[in-house]
């Protein structure tokens, strides 16, 4: 990364205090900035650590007013998080800029893919399958059968997207990620075993979602299991057979839905939460980490606790509960005294 001050302010909309000829090699936190490195203020805990860092430009809000003197230059911006995150977005698409296809990858003859498509060491493409422009296949990934990949997605190393998956445009799927494996279908049988059911249908994801390291997302006993686009889903969390998850919802990591239930828009669910069966979550639904969800949940509710019910009520009762044991000696002395009442 080598920009100038003025190229960087330029991308962000952004007004210069300071030198604009400085060069930027890197990015860093404020509390650990290094010369020729550019860093951030959007927190004002981290307000004191402006006046002693030593990074070489600060990105800063338009209304921030020192009150002792700086040495960084400033580029003053509307929100200095949202600047600074397009900066990594930047930085890291300059490392992820690699092109060509490994002669140690294995391409079926009937895959399609399209021009400037990069493909790592030892991974492998399917029959059928169809790979975008722009997009990026790391090493050892393998894709299934009649897959097909949306332009300009990243899959990292090490995940397995199964025959018949469906991804979309801008997707970014991390490593150790497995699309379109059996649902979790058994039928109990008379002699106390089990009968897989097969699953026969596959995975639908839309544009512009990203799935964290390690998690597992089945195939559809029949028709699709849905990923809807702008979803964002945090490493390990598992998401059953015929699961659909609506647009721009966000998951937290350690996450389990089970078969069938559908997840409205614009729902935050946090970490550890547990969702059974053929449920219906409505739109911007809140769950707080580690909640256990056992009925359908209407429009803009937030719910927390096991099993959860609305999050005022719950935080009501974890106060009795909390006090529990006072409330138990008080009953207990309260018994003491009208036993001894009686007996005099």
């Amino acid at each position: 990364m080598n920009f100038t001050v003025r190229q960087i302010a330029q991308l962000l909309n952004g007004h210069i205090e300071g030198d604009p000829e400085i060069m930027v090699t890197g990015l860093s936190k404020i509390e650990e900035g290094l010369p020729g490195t550019l860093s951030f203020l959007a927190n004002p805990k981290y307000t004191s650590y402006i006046y002693t860092t030593r990074a070489s430009v600060v990105i800063v809000n338009k209304s921030f007013t020192p009150d002792q003197p700086l040495a960084s230059t400033l580029i003053r911006v509307d929100d200095p998080y949202t600047s600074f995150a397009r900066l990594l977005e930047l930085y890291d698409h300059t490392k992820s800029l690699t092109a060509g296809i490994s002669r140690y990858a294995v391409i079926s003859a009937s895959a399609r893919l399209d021009e400037h498509v990069y493909v790592g060491d030892l991974s492998c493409i399917g029959n059928e399958a169809i790979i975008a422009c722009h997009v990026k296949i790391f090493p050892q990934v393998f894709i299934g059968d009649r897959v097909q990949i949306g332009e300009n997605t990243l899959i990292y190393p090490g995940v397995r997207i199964y025959s018949g998956t469906v991804i979309g445009k801008n997707c970014i799927i991390q490593s150790g990620v497995v699309i379109g494996s059996d649902g979790f279908g058994f039928a109990p049988q008379a002699d106390n075993q089990y009968k897989k059911v097969s699953q026969i249908g596959n995975v639908i994801i839309e544009d512009n979602v990203e799935i964290g390291a390690n998690t597992t997302i089945d195939r559809a006993t029949l028709g699709s299991t849905i990923i809807r686009k702008g979803v964002k889903l945090d490493n390990l969390i598992q998401i059953a057979h015929n699961v659909e998850v609506g647009e721009n919802t966000v998951i937290a990591a350690q996450t389990g839905i089970s078969g069938s239930t559908k997840i409205g828009k614009n729902c935050m669910i946090g970490g550890q939460v547990g969702i059974i069966g053929h449920l219906i979550i409505g739109d911007n639904v809140k769950i707080a980490a580690q909640s256990g969800i056992s009925s359908n949940i209407k429009d803009g509710e937030v719910v927390m606790g096991s099993p959860a019910f609305g999050i005022e009520k719950y935080r009501k009762s974890y106060i009795h509960f909390r006090n529990l044991d006072k409330s138990i000696k008080k009953l207990e002395d309260l018994e003491k005294l009208l036993l001894k009442k009686r007996r005099t």
